[in-house]
């Protein structure tokens, strides 16, 4: 897939990095999330807001030349299969959800910024995970599932070598 937005496919990257680490981390293969998990998920969205604030804050760019000349390749999203965790997958979900609005943007096809409708979608899906954190994962979890556990198999390892 490719986009004409310089500003987006970084911010997609990251959001592909992030889903794939919530993928592999050790509170996907059981049905809590772990404090070291849900502290990462908190710093991941708020690196996404960061990011996000810088790029909104820099000046409309006038890009007569390279616009529409260049584009961006995004890589594939992950396959993330469901994994033992409900709360991971949700949030895989909403990575998932926030990433193919993003893609599918008008924001997508300028040169660079966002527009404002797309930023108040995404500023929408990074508060409802931050909600789904604050408001579920860390009042109504770990749960004890003995008898339905497991039900998926692990995510597997990370990725391995230099």
């Amino acid at each position: 897939m490719q986009v004409l937005n310089h500003d987006l496919v970084g911010y997609v990257a990251r959001l592909d990095r992030f889903a794939e680490e919530a993928h592999k981390s050790a509170s996907s293969s059981v049905s809590e999330v772990n404090a070291f998990d849900i502290q990462r998920l908190k710093d991941y969205l708020g690196a996404l807001k960061a990011l996000k604030a810088h790029q909104e804050s820099q000046p409309q760019l006038d890009l007569p030349e390279s616009h529409q000349k260049f584009s961006y390749e995004v890589a594939e999203a992950i396959e993330a299969a469901d994994v033992e965790n409900e709360s991971i997958n949700d949030m895989l979900n909403l990575f998932k959800v926030l990433r193919f609005e993003l893609l599918n943007s008008q924001s997508a096809r300028l040169g660079s910024g966002w527009m404002v409708h797309d930023s108040k979608r995404c500023d929408s899906l990074i508060a409802k995970m931050e909600s789904l954190i604050a408001n579920y994962i860390e009042v109504a979890t770990p749960l004890d599932l003995p008898e339905s556990s497991p039900q998926e198999a692990v995510s597997g390892p990370g990725k391995l070598g230099i």
